[in-house]
């Protein structure tokens, strides 16, 4: 069976190679890319931090990372809150329009500088 710590590592573990590939995406110019990988690597921090402060070993399946967060004792400060917020909003415009217009605007250089 594997324990809690090793659920936690494994979610960090996943965010730190998708980190990687963060950085590999906007050093090609390929903003949009690598804003949804940055949105992968917070989930899965929220996850590892929901695993470690709830008593399930399995996370929420949801890719909204505010509300994973709000199911542990971490506090956001509104600046952060607003980020991840942003981060959902572009989410799921993503996937529901399928990388709309209005999401290719959204991803620019300066919002990825904000990372």
């Amino acid at each position: 069976m594997i324990s809690k710590e090793e659920h936690v590592a494994h979610w960090i573990t996943q965010a730190e190679d998708d980190w990687e590939a963060v950085g590999i995406l906007f050093q090609g110019r390929k903003y949009l890319q690598s804003l949804f990988f940055t949105h992968l690597v917070i989930e899965k921090l929220a996850k590892a931090l929901w695993i470690k402060y709830n008593e399930s070993n399995i996370p929420p399946k949801t890719h909204n990372a505010i509300y994973i967060i709000s199911q542990t004792p971490v506090a956001l400060d509104d600046k952060t809150n607003e980020f991840l917020l942003s981060l959902n909003r572009f989410k799921l415009k993503a996937v529901i329009r399928n990388i709309s217009i209005n999401c290719i605007k959204f991803a620019t250089k300066n919002l990825q500088r904000v990372l």
